[in-house]
């Protein structure tokens, strides 16, 4: 903890109480904050996890099929095939917020066309495991997509995660003890000029109420500044004592 250079008056103390409660209201939001992003990354994490397995293996068995396809046709015969696309597919990206975190959505656009058809090339010059092979990939390419914006979506959770936590940290550790040990600080030294203001005046009382103290100033000259024991007619200047 450091205490902060301010000067100890009852202005800044006042200003110090407010910076602390407004410290410790922006702690507790940013704390249910990072919980419940912690919660929803935990969720997208084990999504992510189960997604990807059943990519993989939907991939790994349509390579599998155009593996078969390619032992029974050409390698010309395989590019010629799949070298011009009838369909047109492209990504629209949407933006979602997210507890404060801007998470994309991505969808398939397919431009809607008669002619379009998801087979590309005709059926006298090609082998059924081709076909088998695009239907596997057209259906794969869904969960890619989607894959895609898992991921991306729990990295930039990831970082906001890290960002909140950073911040929290600070709150806790840093800004509010440093208020804390500086409110502490400027009370104790108000209470200590209190205290001594109280003891001057109790001294100053005591002072007055002395019957000494009280004959000496009802004394005729004490307070023109004259020395009420000198001669006769000798006004010698004294020190006022008020």
């Amino acid at each position: 903890m450091a205490r902060l250079k301010v000067t100890p008056t009852r202005m800044n103390l006042n200003t110090l109480k407010e910076r602390l409660g407004t410290s410790k209201r922006g702690y507790k939001l940013l704390k249910d904050k990072q919980d419940e992003l912690m919660r929803q990354f935990m969720i997208l994490i084990r999504e992510n996890k189960t997604l990807r397995e059943e990519v993989e293996k939907e991939l790994s068995d349509s390579f599998s099929d155009f593996l078969i396809a390619s032992a029974f046709m050409s390698p010309e015969s395989m590019e010629a095939a799949v070298s011009f696309p009838t369909q047109k597919v492209g990504v629209d990206i949407g933006v979602k917020n997210v507890m404060s975190v801007r998470i994309p959505e991505m969808e398939f656009q397919v431009e809607q066309n008669e002619d379009a058809s998801m087979y590309s090339y005709g059926y006298a010059e090609t082998s059924a495991g081709l076909d088998q092979a695009i239907a596997g990939l057209n259906e794969v390419t869904e969960k890619l997509l989607k894959l895609a914006e898992l991921e991306k979506t729990t990295q930039l959770m990831a970082d906001e995660i890290e960002s909140t936590r950073r911040r929290v940290n600070a709150l806790e550790y840093r800004t509010i003890p440093d208020l804390e040990e500086t409110i502490k600080y400027i009370r104790a030294k108000l209470e200590e000029n209190e205290r001594a203001t109280i003891a001057r005046l109790m001294k100053v009382k005591d002072i007055i109420s002395d019957p000494d103290v009280t004959d000496t100033l009802d004394e005729p000259g004490f307070r023109e500044g004259k020395d009420p024991i000198g001669p006769k007619g000798d006004s010698r200047p004294t020190l006022s004592k008020e």
